[in-house]
């Protein structure tokens, strides 16, 4: 069956599966099926590892997980119960209890998609940040190549990473469209992000506080106008006197 029969069956009112436990064993073939998500339908790709692949839903999805992962993917149903852990992943972006299958990531790059698999829904990171986080300061640019080829977007949530100016950048699920459209739907106004970076601004200060956050920091949001200090750099900040959140921990 291929991903155009796929997805009219899906859609059908009794939709119908193929029965691959065997297959699914032997390490050649991973199950798939759709899930909606804020950027509409989603090919979800599993095996008894775990969830291999998110990727749009059209007629080349069958394709490209072949060439990425050299095996095929056939339709059927999720492990019991993985069905609704895939659902709440892709709304909430992070994997929480889902097995994710990283065979196909190093051991760095797996590193990495844990530790942004944290970052809370509605707030941003940089590469930069990741690098820090995994311990290795001089990886930034291995980190964007990291988010880029993050087999699992969506559940593992590489859209709340931005560049070290803070501009949006790319997205490897569609592009920079729909990761504005996540972070929107998030609650987090992408407009408003790329304001900050057109002047510079990276981190936000409370000058009652003297503690300086990342501008979608749960604290920064509850920070006044009165009492707002910006900041483009960490070093800026901690010179006029300004320590690190510790919940956000720029």
């Amino acid at each position: 069956m291929n991903i155009e029969d796929a997805l009219a069956t899906l859609r059908s009112p009794t939709p119908q599966t193929v029965t691959t436990g065997t297959l699914l064993g032997t390490g050649l073939v991973d199950g798939y099926r759709l899930f909606d998500s804020p950027v509409g339908e989603v090919v979800v790709s599993f095996n008894p590892l775990g969830v291999s692949s998110v990727d749009l839903a059209d007629d080349a999805s069958e394709k490209r997980f072949l060439g990425r992962f050299g095996r095929r993917m056939m339709l059927a149903r999720p492990p019991q119960g993985w069905e609704k852990k895939i659902a709440r992943a892709i709304e909430r972006g992070t994997p929480a209890d889902l097995p994710v299958d990283f065979r196909s990531v190093t051991a760095f790059r797996r590193q990495v998609l844990e530790v942004t698999a944290r970052i809370p829904r509605g707030q941003v990171r940089s590469y930069a940040w990741l690098a820090r986080q995994v311990g290795n300061e001089g990886a930034s640019r291995a980190v964007g190549s990291t988010m880029a080829s993050n087999p699992v977007p969506l559940i593992i949530p590489c859209h709340r990473v931005m560049r070290a100016d803070g501009s949006i950048g790319k997205y490897s699920l569609g592009g920079p469209h729909q990761k504005r459209q996540l972070l929107t739907h998030e609650g987090t106004d992408p407009e408003w992000l790329e304001s900050l970076a057109a002047r510079r601004v990276r981190l936000i200060g409370s000058d009652t506080t003297h503690i300086v956050c990342y501008p979608t920091c749960v604290n920064a949001r509850r920070i006044t106008d009165a009492h707002r200090v910006e900041f483009a750099t960490f070093a800026a900040a901690t010179a006029s006197g300004f320590r690190p959140c510790r919940v956000c921990t720029p």
